[in-house]
């Protein structure tokens, strides 16, 4: 049955500078001796199995090597409390890759699945700053506009699942922790951007 996701992705990674997995298509390690990253999506729109998805988050946390390409991820699922068990069920089977669609890319790095977790998930935007926040993590980032105000954004990229076009959005602050993976710190590498998957 065809499915469809859309609405806007926040990211943050443990990276000190933009992150490299994403604009050299994982063939650049990243910057820490792990590579962390919280990945949350805040869906506005969408159908999974005849289940209306409308007004859910969730956020993937990542452990990988800092190559990510090399696999052997370890990924957890993060869905909001408020979400009904129909539409965890259908989160988690789009995110499984079970049912094809960007995130079914990811499938072959993917070393262990971690499981899913509930907790409340708030993202807000304030002054055009962001925050997410997920049972004790949280961080904040700010979308990158230049002179014009014009968003900058990172375009050709085939390695993400919020691709191919990825807009910066710095964090200033962050600490993660959930499902065994913990990173933060200052100055780290973020982006944000609308999203549409669909399968």
């Amino acid at each position: 049955m065809a499915w469809n996701l859309s609405g806007t992705f926040y990211e943050n990674c443990s990276c000190t500078a933009t992150c490299p997995c994403t604009w050299s298509n994982m063939e650049y390690p990243g910057t820490t001796e792990r590579c962390n990253a919280a990945l949350a999506f805040s869906i506005e729109a969408g159908e999974v199995n005849g289940t209306d998805m409308a007004g859910c988050a969730m956020a993937l946390i990542i452990d990988s090597p800092p190559l990510m390409s090399e696999g052997g991820w370890n990924v957890g699922l993060v869905v909001d409390s408020g979400a009904s068990d129909a539409q965890v069920e259908a989160l988690g089977a789009v995110v499984s890759g079970e049912l094809g669609g960007p995130p079914a890319a990811l499938g072959p790095l993917l070393a262990n699945f971690l499981g899913i977790e509930r907790m409340p998930i708030s993202i807000t935007t304030e002054d055009g700053q962001h925050t997410v926040n997920f049972g004790d993590s949280s961080y904040t980032g700010r979308p990158h506009v230049n002179s014009s105000g014009d968003l900058v954004e990172l375009h050709g990229i085939d390695a993400h699942p919020a691709g191919p076009v990825l807009g910066l959005a710095p964090v200033s602050t962050s600490s993660v922790s959930a499902m065994g993976i913990s990173f933060g710190g200052e100055g780290l590498s973020g982006f944000s951007n609308r999203f549409s998957w669909k399968g």
